[in-house]
């Protein structure tokens, strides 16, 4: 099993990492032909407006669509999910569109608003630590989405079918455990 990672901005680095502590081989991708053999990618935390804008200059917006529609699992983490929601709060353009998810970005506020906090994560019986920059969170979730985790009430990772999201950075930790799921969930549509 090979997992790409989108290494146009963001934890790339740490994303490899957790995917290897996981079991999964990776490969970075900055170009469409890198995509080409993988089973899954993730799309890091980073800045969605520069992250998008980066994509189309390299012709990543409608491989990764492509991509997403041949079933292959795509797991986006902070401005990962920014990307993969079909509307974003107060903004006319959503990016990839993939879930039936509306998003706030920046929703618990600036860099300097940055935290910890942990998480009943529905998958795992033990507390989840996540920590949260810049984050946004989700203001509502089709009926075909899964919520698995809130902070304060706001939706902060849901799963919809082989597309799953996480507001907080999972790579930022030692916790290998929802990179574990997403490389079961990879598994399944293998």
């Amino acid at each position: 099993m090979k997992i790409g990672v989108l290494a146009v901005q963001g934890a790339v680095s740490e994303h490899v990492r957790a995917l290897q502590e996981s079991g999964a081989e990776t490969a970075i991708v900055k170009r469409p032909e890198e995509l080409v053999g993988l089973d899954g990618i993730v799309l890091p935390g980073g800045e969605s407006t520069t992250m998008r804008r980066l994509m189309e200059k390299y012709g990543l917006i409608d491989t990764i669509r492509v991509f997403a529609e041949q079933g292959h699992p795509i797991f986006g983490t902070c401005a990962g999910l920014i990307l993969m929601a079909k509307s974003i709060d107060g903004e006319p353009s959503p990016h990839l569109q993939l879930m039936d998810i509306d998003v706030k970005r920046n929703a618990f506020g600036k860099q300097v608003d940055s935290f910890e906090a942990s998480l009943e994560l529905k998958p795992f019986a033990e507390p989840y630590n996540g920590v949260f920059i810049r984050a946004p969170y989700i203001n509502r979730v089709a009926k075909n989405v899964d919520v698995l985790a809130t902070y304060e009430d706001h939706i902060v990772a849901c799963r919809q079918d082989r597309f799953l999201v996480s507001a907080f950075h999972p790579e930022l930790t030692t916790d290998w455990r929802l990179h574990r799921y997403f490389v079961e969930m990879v598994t399944e549509y293998r």
